[in-house]
């Protein structure tokens, strides 16, 4: 009986899901706040002084220094078609995926066809067949991948990718897989829409891509997942999200996600860490979605009473905006490059429509 008990803890070790590398790809235009302005001139043309300096000072005040985005700045502010947008979504999508996953396997020595499981990730624009579809067809990729396209969970869904990447590998020891999250907020901005949302969103977001390879492959190294966990607000599906219009995807933001996650905040973080025997103080690395300031600001008032810090996701905030599901990634490979000591761990966090929680433990 002990002999089998302990071959299966053996086979159950062997089975480690490690995340083997991350990489980001930009997209090909960007533009700081001082130079979107002159736009925002021309864009409110007409509008009230007072509501003209208030939609600037929400981009002033945003603590984002630049975005990127897929089109240009001028493209962003003319009118177009939602099918106009969606088709420049699907060809820069398919160039940024590319492009990111290339990067991936580059940083890890990995072949496509080492890949056994694509997971892609993108919430900000329609296409069927979805992205993985095109990187099977374009880089060759095996016939037989298993593929899962994850949409419609907006920013949490960077942390979704992994947490349904670790089940799959954790199930099938000595197999890769590769998690690619692709969005494009500047596609959903509406021309006509001088709502509060659409405003911060406009001021928040910013586009980018990100690629995680992950592996239960027992001669890959990188940070372990301990720990994976989703958790699900009731009654809050109003938050936050996108509403189909004939103009395309229009924001639905809700003006009270910094408080209702405060309000749900220690439920989210303690019983997760207390089923791995952890308390927050054993956390050495605060790996946050950058959802805005607003969001940033609550969640760093209630990690620094806990004496932790989130400057990464700050930094990240400041450098990119919030990318939606890829941000937390871009704060992930900033965290690995800095090339945390062995043995400290890592909490992965972000906040999505539904309104959800996803929440990854990782031992480095």
């Amino acid at each position: 009986m002990e002999m089998g008990f302990s071959l299966s803890m053996d086979n159950f070790k062997n089975m480690s899901v490690k995340i083997k590398t991350v990489a980001k790809q930009l997209p090909k235009y960007s533009r700081s706040t001082a130079e979107i302005i002159p736009f925002l001139d021309a864009w409110l043309v007409g509008q009230d002084e007072r509501f003209i300096r208030k939609v600037k000072k929400i981009f002033e005040g945003a603590a984002v220094d630049k975005r990127y985005s897929i089109m240009d700045p001028i493209e962003v502010f003319t009118k177009t078609s939602f099918e106009e947008r969606n088709d420049i979504y699907v060809r820069e999508v398919i160039d940024l995926g590319e492009k990111v996953l290339e990067k991936a396997l580059k940083k890890a020595n990995w072949n496509p066809k080492d890949l056994d499981y694509i997971i892609t990730v993108s919430c900000t624009g329609i296409m069927i067949p979805s992205l993985d579809a095109y990187l099977i067809n374009k880089m060759k990729l095996r016939q037989d991948i298993v593929r899962l396209p994850v949409t419609e969970m907006g920013c949490a869904a960077g942390i979704s990718g992994i947490i349904y990447a670790k089940n799959f590998l954790q199930a099938n020891p000595g197999k890769r897989a590769a998690v690619i999250a692709v969005e494009s907020p500047t596609a959903t901005f509406q021309l006509d829409d001088f709502s509060m949302a659409n405003i911060v969103s406009a001021a928040i977001f910013g586009d980018g891509a990100a690629c995680v390879l992950l592996s239960s492959h027992e001669d890959d190294k990188g940070p372990e997942i301990l720990a994976e966990e989703m958790y699900h607000f009731y009654d809050n599906i109003h938050m936050m999200g996108f509403k189909l219009t004939n103009s395309g995807l229009q924001m639905v933001l809700d003006i009270e996600v910094p408080e209702t996650i405060a309000s749900h905040f220690p439920t989210i973080i303690h019983p997760f860490l207390e089923k791995s025997k952890l308390k927050i103080e054993n956390i050495d690395h605060l790996i946050f979605h950058p959802g805005g300031k607003k969001i940033v600001q609550t969640v760093e008032a209630l990690f620094s009473g806990l004496g932790k810090n989130i400057d990464d996701t700050k930094e990240v905030l400041r450098l990119y905006g919030n990318m939606s599901s890829a941000t937390v990634l871009y704060v992930l490979e900033q965290i690995m490059d800095n090339q945390p000591k062995e043995g400290e761990k890592g909490l992965m966090l972000s906040f999505g429509p539904g309104f959800s929680a996803q929440r990854v433990l990782l031992q480095f």
